[in-house]
């Protein structure tokens, strides 16, 4: 029987530079995406898939993100004052009990890999899972737990995985396929961004993993790889050369970059028309905003 995955680490130590000048003094994981931050999003998804223990990565600048996980007495004594509990019940999200939630600093900025590896003695021998903010994916059944399922049955390592255009496989570690099972992929190889005459699949890895305790001792020994920086996927890789299993998972949901500005606004406005209190007012702006373009042109 496969181990259960009960921790998470969140790499928030970047600098969200596409976003400045926002980002200068509000980390870009608590930038809000129609009422809640980015990284609400994540935790949500995190529990949705059994997940009891969080390992943030930080920087320096991050307090903010901190303090939002932290409670808050005051407000929440207000707020049962005027009995407004349906605010209390969104509070209760936001709140992490003492010992769930720990923060390591990742002090220079090497790469994803050298994040994950920051965590090293926090995550210790158990697999565990590592989400990115910044891919945020609409789905009916959260996309960890959809893998947190999947590797139930199989163990190893996962990687969640999206097919894209050819031309974009330089923005993307992407996959060369062993063996395709539809939903599941069984990898042979991971290339990070390569040219696309280069690409082995148009099958990219996004955002989702759950890793095994191997990965970490990959990482011990990495030198940088492309672009400098230590990067994840090679130490992935390294248990492809290893012998062990590692697998792609098409999952089903809608990813969105929430590190780019246009795909930050495409999930504000797919978020926002998921939303029934929201949904009529929207919908009814973009087509009289729609009608205009057209009549002008």
């Amino acid at each position: 029987m496969n181990r259960k995955v009960t921790k998470a680490v969140f790499p928030v130590a970047g600098l969200g530079t596409r976003f400045l000048p926002a980002t200068k003094s509000v980390p870009k994981e608590i930038m809000t995406l129609v009422d809640q931050p980015l990284i609400q999003y994540a935790i949500d998804e995190a529990r949705a898939a059994g997940i009891k223990e969080f390992i943030f990565v930080t920087s320096r600048g991050k307090g903010a993100l901190e303090d939002y996980f932290d409670h808050a007495p005051v407000l929440e004594q207000q707020l049962r004052a005027k009995n407004k509990d349906k605010l209390l019940k969104v509070l209760e999200r936001t709140n992490m009990e003492s010992g769930a939630i720990a923060y390591i600093r990742q002090h220079k900025a090497l790469g994803l890999g050298h994040a994950v590896w920051c965590a090293r003695r926090l995550i210790g021998d158990e697999p565990f899972a590592v989400i990115l903010p910044d891919d945020v994916i609409a789905a009916e059944k959260p996309c960890l737990q959809q893998m947190v399922e999947a590797y139930e049955e199989t163990g190893g390592n996962m990687v969640a995985a999206m097919e894209v255009n050819p031309s974009d496989s330089s923005m993307y570690g992407m996959l060369d396929i062993a063996e395709d099972m539809n939903q599941m992929v069984r990898i042979k190889g991971m290339v990070e961004k390569p040219k696309a005459s280069e690409a082995p699949s148009n099958l990219a890895v996004i955002g989702r993993y759950i890793l095994s305790p191997g990965v970490l001792q990959n990482l011990d020994n990495i030198s940088a790889g492309s672009g400098g920086e230590i990067q994840l996927t090679d130490a992935i890789a390294q248990e492809i050369a290893q012998g062990s299993n590692v697998y792609g998972y098409r999952f089903a949901g809608q990813r969105f970059d929430c590190g780019s500005k246009a795909g930050f606004l495409q999930a504000t406005v797919a978020f926002a028309l998921a939303r029934e209190e929201l949904r009529d007012d929207l919908d009814g702006y973009l087509r009289n905003l729609m009608s205009q373009d057209k009549a002008a042109q």
